[in-house]
């Protein structure tokens, strides 16, 4: 019944959250294909082929910790279906996986509305042996009729903090059991962290193990990395990366940049492209000397253009290797804004000390451990300016100890390097599962 009355009131609502994703994805740029064919259960090319293994990325950072997994995957010889439910995941992806795509080893699509008779089409079509959602997005009509066509869900390096616990309790107020119900009808669920377990025991999840968090396990293009460092070599420039800005920090971070005076080079990388020109135009204002780093990334004379430039405004996609890799220290944004934080361990790997804001419930384990061993240091402080300026200024004391910045690298590389290992252990996981399934499933004479 929960069910049922869930799906009714999702058909009623549905232009409001149609109008609520429309006005997403102009502030998230690409093009989200709301009212295409596919969100709704319908593909033009029919699947040919084995059964694939169906694997949802929501987003950008889910698709990239996914990244790992998917090669596991498509290297033992299986075929691979990647649902998104943004522009910026499937651009991720498509980056990402370029070589598969063409090789027809995998297939992108966006993840169908969570009504019954899409969720159905999709399943019809596809025919998943699997299903592996990355981190979270748990649709209880997606869950209901994967299991009534007989496909395992696995839940996996699931993140689940004490907000969204709140949340899926707040629903489960209004439809009694219906996420209750849902979480329970995924057959494997792997947390990243033992607080992440308990909080899905408690709405409801079942099988439940404890496997990290797949985002340690990311591998960095060589290239990128190497290119990062050799342009920060020739720049003969210390350099500080603002990472991953989302709306209504850049702001913050312009008018912290206009009262530093530290001959350092700063990098402004919004994390959505319709913010590029916003913040291009913040940082005029402020009568801050920027250039655009697409009119320097091809040019050979590159570090003779950035005489007398305080600010690189990052806007371009997919180089955050690069950009990581060029810098001495990383302030990684989306925690300044109450939004949850954005992945530090990418700039951990590759051996960039890192600041975080005071919003990190996204990342709050990561962060803790982080902050704990040296690797990183929180900026704790409830007015916004007041902790952008002092990560700003916090990052630049750091540049004054050589010495003491190669410690925190060789912290951060070493933190990392500790955590890595999801990978593997929900490959074991999914294997266990497959062979139990095996088992218990009717032998057909």
């Amino acid at each position: 019944m929960p069910l049922k009355i869930y799906t009714f009131l999702l058909r009623i609502v549905a232009p409001l959250l149609w109008a609520y994703m429309f006005v997403r994805a102009r502030r998230a740029g690409g093009d989200w294909q709301i009212f295409s064919a596919e969100r709704f259960g319908l593909y033009a090319l029919p699947w040919d082929g084995e059964a694939p293994v169906w694997v949802h990325a929501v987003s950008l950072g889910e698709t990239r910790a996914a990244q790992t997994l998917i090669k596991q995957f498509i290297d033992r010889g299986e075929r691979v279906l990647l649902t998104h439910m943004t522009a910026t995941g499937r651009a991720e992806g498509a980056r990402l996986f370029a070589a598969e795509i063409a090789a027809g080893q995998l297939r992108q699509q966006w993840v169908p509305y969570d009504f019954s008779g899409a969720t159905k089409k999709f399943l019809r079509h596809y025919r998943p042996r699997l299903g592996i959602l990355i981190e979270r997005e748990v649709w209880p009509n997606l869950i209901e009729y994967a299991q009534l066509a007989g496909v395992p869900i696995v839940l996996a390096s699931a993140r689940f903090s004490e907000k969204s616990q709140k949340q899926v309790q707040q629903i489960d107020k209004l439809f009694l059991t219906l996420m209750r119900d849902a979480y329970a009808g995924i057959d494997l669920t792997l947390a990243q962290t033992e607080d992440d377990a308990t909080r899905l025991y408690e709405v409801g999840a079942l099988n439940i193990h404890v496997v990290g968090n797949l985002k340690f396990d990311v591998v960095l293009p060589v290239v990128a990395v190497d290119a990062g460092r050799a342009w920060r070599e020739r720049l003969n420039r210390q350099v500080i990366a603002i990472a991953s800005t989302r709306e209504g920090e850049d702001a913050w971070f312009v008018q912290a940049l206009a009262r530093q005076e530290s001959t350092a080079l700063f990098l402004l990388i919004p994390r959505h492209p319709q913010r590029f020109d916003e913040a291009a135009a913040l940082l005029e204002q402020a009568g801050i000397a920027t250039v655009r780093w697409s009119a320097l990334r091809h040019n050979p004379q590159s570090e003779q253009m950035l005489a007398g430039i305080k600010v690189v405004l990052c806007d371009t996609l997919g180089e955050m290797p690069f950009f990581y890799a060029a810098s001495d220290v990383a302030i990684v944004a989306g925690s300044f804004a109450p939004v949850g934080g954005q992945n530090l361990i990418e700039a951990c790997a590759l051996g960039t000390p890192v600041i975080v804001g005071p919003h990190t419930y996204n990342f709050s384990d990561a962060v803790a451990h982080a902050v704990e061993i040296g690797a990183a240091a929180q900026i704790q402080s409830p007015e916004p300016l007041d902790a952008a300026q002092r990560a700003v200024a916090m990052a630049v004391y750091w540049l004054q100890d050589q010495q003491g910045l190669n410690e925190k690298g060789r912290l951060a590389r070493e933190w990392v390097g500790q955590h890595t290992g999801a990978t593997t252990r929900i490959l074991q996981q999914i294997t266990e599962l497959e062979a139990a399934r095996a088992q218990t499933s009717p032998i057909l004479h």
